[in-house]
């Protein structure tokens, strides 16, 4: 296990920073990521790391920004220690959808597949078990 885990997840709550996923709910510990990764020249420093799920982490890879199509501009991606998470996302209680409300929560739900099938379907127990928010 990543030395920066009991940290890191306490910190962040035992949640992913991304997509709000408990981690509990899961059968192995969420993973420590780099926000900006070291090969972007990210930073080996509390400050550059964050908490994500397994598809967070995989999708988000070494991105740091993704093409918003509502502002035909390319956009950062959220950073969790620099923001706060309800200013960029919305989370739709009845589909189980997260929503981004800025161009930065638009191209991190869709880069991060935030709403993919599964996730959505995990999403929509996850609030009936009054697990999510």
């Amino acid at each position: 296990m990543n030395s920066r885990y009991a940290t890191v997840a306490e910190r962040a709550g035992h949640r992913c920073e991304f997509c709000h996923a408990p981690e509990a709910l899961f059968n192995s510990p969420f993973e420590v990521e780099h926000i900006v990764p070291k090969s972007r020249s990210g930073l080996e420093d509390e400050m550059n790391w964050a908490l994500a799920c397994r598809s967070c982490n995989v999708r988000k890879s070494d991105h740091i920004t993704a093409f918003d199509e509502k502002t035909q501009m390319e956009v950062r991606l959220f950073h969790p220690r620099q923001e706060d998470w309800t200013v960029h996302f919305l989370v739709n209680l009845v589909s189980g959808e997260i929503e981004g409300k800025t161009p930065v929560g638009r191209v991190t739900v869709i880069q991060l597949g935030m709403n993919n099938p599964r996730q959505v379907e995990a999403r929509r127990l996850w609030i009936r078990l009054g697990l999510f928010p």
